[in-house]
């Protein structure tokens, strides 16, 4: 009887054993097969801040719109500082004694009324600067993701990703020069067409 139990024992240790091993090399399978997937391009990445600042768009109508932010900034910023300086003078002309109180105080309103206008005028400059630079990278995130679409139109990539969400990868699997190519290509289009439009 402990023979048989024995032996009952010895054979199920050994399937154990058997099924263990075939789970093993299963998995192993399994795993290079995965290895082998990634390695045949599976996925591929694109530095798109690269793409956006070496671009035709951002090189043309991007430096042109951030030149004209810096403009009126600068513009703005002086027309403050005046605004300050008169503040200013009209307080140590009325301390020295330069001025009458009456006149002092009209003077007075007549800035406080240039400043409230002063205040519009910067919010509607900042409204329409930030509208234009909102229309401006969604042209940019437009031809980006169509310039992607183009290159992967015949889905040999599973999955595209930002190289900012990337730790380390091959360069390998780097489409960025490729879709620049692409953003130009197609910002040239749309060129030649508004100005086939407006002639």
């Amino acid at each position: 009887m402990a023979v048989v139990v024995a032996a009952l024992i010895g054979g199920g240790v050994y399937a154990w054993m058997e099924y263990d091993k075939q789970q093993k090399e299963k998995e192993s399978a399994e795993v290079k097969k995965s290895v082998e997937v990634v390695a045949e391009a599976d996925f591929a990445y694109v530095n798109v801040e690269y793409v956006m600042t070496q671009s035709d768009l951002f090189k043309t109508e991007g430096e042109a719109l951030r030149k004209k932010t810096e403009k009126a900034e600068q513009k703005l910023a002086q027309r403050e500082q005046r605004l300050k300086n008169e503040m200013q003078q009209l307080q140590d002309r009325y301390q020295r004694g330069l001025i009458t109180t009456r006149d002092a105080q009209r003077k007075e309103q007549e800035l406080q009324e240039k400043a409230v206008k002063f205040q519009t005028a910067v919010q509607e400059e900042a409204k329409e600067l930030e509208e234009e630079n909102i229309v401006f990278r969604n042209r940019m995130d437009d031809l980006i993701m169509r310039a992607v679409q183009a290159i992967n139109s015949e889905k040999q990539y599973k999955m595209i990703i930002q190289s900012s969400a990337l730790l380390d990868a091959d360069e390998a699997y780097n489409l960025s020069e490729k879709v620049l190519a692409k953003v130009n290509a197609l910002y040239a289009e749309e060129k030649a067409e508004k100005e086939k439009s407006e002639k």
